[in-house]
């Protein structure tokens, strides 16, 4: 569910605000004259957002690699060189 709110509710509605933001986990629009201005967000909200963008990027990276040919390994080559870093210890 969207949540908008004009960008006076900050002065005048902080706390309700920032309640939606940690009881929903949902980030609320601020607007100004009708036109989107800011979004706020609780710091949880934000750090799994950063987290999955993070996340996103880091496949990506890996699908390009593969499909531009770097070297892929399959479950059994990777616990076998996992053995063999263990046997060397």
């Amino acid at each position: 569910m969207v949540i908008i709110k004009p960008t006076t509710a900050l002065r005048t509605q902080l706390a309700e605000i920032t309640r939606i933001c940690k009881e929903q986990s949902e980030p609320v629009y601020l607007t100004e004259n009708g036109t989107g201005e800011l979004v706020v967000m609780s710091i949880e909200a934000f750090e799994r957002r950063e987290a999955m963008l993070n996340l996103k990027a880091k496949l990506l990276d890996a699908e390009q690699q593969r499909l531009s040919g770097v070297p892929t390994y399959n479950t059994d080559e990777v616990r076998e060189y996992i053995r063999g870093l263990h046997n060397e210890i």
